[in-house]
């Protein structure tokens, strides 16, 4: 009966994505669903599953590992000092943002939750609805981190300002009241331990820190298909986490937080993350979610009178206890996505079911308040889902272009910069000869300079750009200021070189700063190598409606995927895949990996667009 009941929920798990996506179901997260579909096939409805020993325990694994997974989510980066790591346009853009980054809104945040759930849970314990003050407290201000991060992926929102927000106050949102979890037990409990060897998992956390930071990129480097060293490393590091937490009093999940964060921190490849990520969700965590909706048997907490008075009462707690982030996100987001992300930190469960397990053990609550709190939770899951995918919104500051600026303006830059001003580029040019300007100002914008020194192009913000063409025939000229454009922070600096001599002094230097250079004799050379070689090559470069692109794959959702199976396969033709600086000729079986650089054909609009979706960090 065990092994059928786990076959139904496996089936369960496998059926869901593809119901979903057959129905275009986009409104709710999937792990939503899998609760939803866990009531209809427990007790609740159909009474085809019933938990087992074995289910228990994978549901536990799976709770474990979703922990696992969302310390790994956490961009430390953004705890660093940014001013030195922002480059000048990044802070010339961002006028207002600087002052709200996303770690200083999640901590004002969830200040605001912690407060509004010490008042409401005063408020129950005075109205006698419910009269255990601390853990009101707990249950109000915690956030279901691994349903916010399916509804974050799922939108591509992560590697977004607003994305890393919401995460950074769910992190809050498990960590503050798991951490009030395990005080609560331990001064109330009668089995917890001291609480000073709580102090124990930060020691041992650091301690594997400290140990396997050398020799993880030698893991990496010897890392075989059969040894699996770094998924191997994981586990580890999970169950070593886990048995210190409980050996302390702690919950197991807390352990399992740690061990994310340290993995984190060794900054493993994203081979590795992938892995571990199609071990979690693809196995474990669907069971944890399935498992939950099995466990919330409807018929027996609906008959409780006092349960459906406390329903509605606990979920309007949860969403109150959250609403003060609304006037927080204001300061930096739109207010339809400030809503958006507000109602998103309600959505409370994987926390919800902690507390209430150890509640239990503790014999605080009764079994309809347990009920109460866990349909109320459900709710939130539902309902918090729908009102985020409602009125979610692309932010200005993620819809703007790439900015590109010409050095130069003559018979080379110009039409460059016509044809790039029709896609996803924000195109400046400047030039110091009054001729060229009159020639060219009506067909492009262009600046008129008396001098291009480095400190007048500085000055007039002509370094504040991503990527910088220096398209003058002076090269030396062009050199000097490609120095000093790198020395300024631009990122990307294509350099044009006409006279060899300089070229040949100064190319080796240009290139380690990571100066791109370019020359239109050997431009000229290879063109006519192609022309002569593939004789299609010249209509493919004449072609108004196609172009030649390149972009490197930075989305999750594209990586893993075989050529065949991307959604627009149709619309492009990938003619390489540059992976390790290697060529690979790919075919419709080659998997896209993270990292790889595609070249490719395809409609200058839909093929845009393409690139901008495989571009996006996910």
């Amino acid at each position: 009966m065990d092994q059928v009941s786990l076959v139904i929920i496996l089936l369960a798990a496998l059926l869901i994505p593809l119901i979903m996506a057959k129905f275009k179901i986009n409104s709710l997260p999937t792990a939503v669903m899998e609760i939803i579909v866990g009531i209809v096939i427990g007790p609740s409805v159909f009474n085809f599953v019933n938990t087992s020993d074995l289910i228990s325990q994978l549901s536990t694994i799976g709770v474990i590992v979703l922990l696992f997974l969302s310390g790994l989510e956490i961009d430390f980066s953004l705890f660093k000092k940014r001013r030195t790591a922002l480059t000048p346009l990044e802070q010339k853009n961002a006028v207002n943002t600087p002052k709200y980054s996303p770690v200083r809104l999640s901590v004002y945040a969830y200040s605001t939750i912690i407060v509004l759930s010490l008042l409401l849970a005063a408020a129950f314990k005075v109205s006698g609805l419910f009269s255990d003050f601390w853990l009101a407290a707990i249950l109000f201000g915690t956030i279901s981190l691994g349903i916010v991060i399916a509804a974050l992926k799922e939108q591509e929102l992560l590697s977004k300002a607003f994305g890393q927000t919401i995460l950074l106050i769910s992190v809050f949102g498990e960590l503050v009241p798991m951490m009030g979890l395990t005080l609560y037990a331990s001064v109330y409990g009668s089995n917890s331990q001291s609480l000073w060897l709580l102090l124990l998992i930060l020691a041992v956390a650091a301690l594997l820190l400290l140990r396997f930071k050398p020799f993880f990129r030698f893991y990496q480097n010897i890392n075989k298909s059969t040894t699996q060293l770094d998924i191997r490393l994981a586990f580890f590091l999970i169950v070593t986490m886990v048995t210190v937490a409980e050996s302390v009093g702690a919950e197991n999940i807390l352990g399992a937080f740690v061990a994310g964060i340290v993995l984190k921190l060794l900054n493993p490849s994203e081979t590795t993350r992938e892995r571990l990520d199609a071990i979690g969700y693809g196995f474990f965590i669907p069971i944890f979610f399935i498992t939950t909706g099995v466990d919330l048997n409807l018929r027996t907490l609906l008959t409780s009178g006092k349960t459906l008075l406390l329903i509605p009462l606990f979920f309007l707690a949860y969403m109150v206890a959250k609403i003060g982030g609304h006037w927080v996100l204001k300061l930096r987001f739109k207010q339809a996505n400030a809503l958006a992300g507000t109602a998103l930190t309600a959505t409370t469960m994987t926390m919800v079911l902690a507390v209430l397990r150890v509640a239990k053990s503790m014999k605080t609550i009764t079994s309809d308040q347990s009920g109460a709190f866990l349909l109320a939770a459900l709710l939130t899951c539902v309902i918090s889902p729908l009102i985020f995918n409602k009125f979610y919104s692309a932010e200005k500051e993620d819809l703007v272009k790439t900015a590109v600026h010409f050095i130069g303006a003559n018979l080379s830059t110009v039409p460059v910069a016509q044809q790039l001003r029709k896609g996803w580029y924000d195109v400046s040019m400047y030039t110091n000869h009054p001729e060229n300007y009159q020639t060219y100002h009506a067909q492009v914008p262009v600046t008129l300079m008396e001098n291009f020194t480095a400190q007048d192009l500085q000055d007039h913000g002509v370094f504040d750009t991503d990527i910088l063409v220096l398209g003058h025939i002076d090269a030396e000229r062009n050199y000097e200021l490609a120095k000093a454009a790198k020395a300024y922070g631009v990122r990307r600096i294509i350099v044009r070189f006409e006279d060899r001599n300089v070229l040949n002094e100064h190319e080796d230097e240009l290139r380690e700063l990571g100066v791109e250079v370019y020359n239109t004799p050997e431009a000229n050379i290879t063109l006519l190598r192609a022309l002569i070689e593939s004789p299609s090559t010249l209509l493919l470069l004449n072609d108004t409606e196609n172009s030649i692109y390149e972009v490197r794959v930075l989305n999750h959702l594209y990586t893993d995927v075989q050529i065949k199976n991307l959604q627009f396969a149709q619309d492009i033709t990938i003619s390489q895949v540059i992976r390790n600086r290697k060529l690979i000729a790919p075919n419709g079986n080659t998997t896209i990996m993270y990292g790889d650089r595609l070249i490719f054909t395809g409609n200058k609009q839909t093929a845009a667009q393409i690139r901008q979706a495989l571009a996006t960090a996910n």
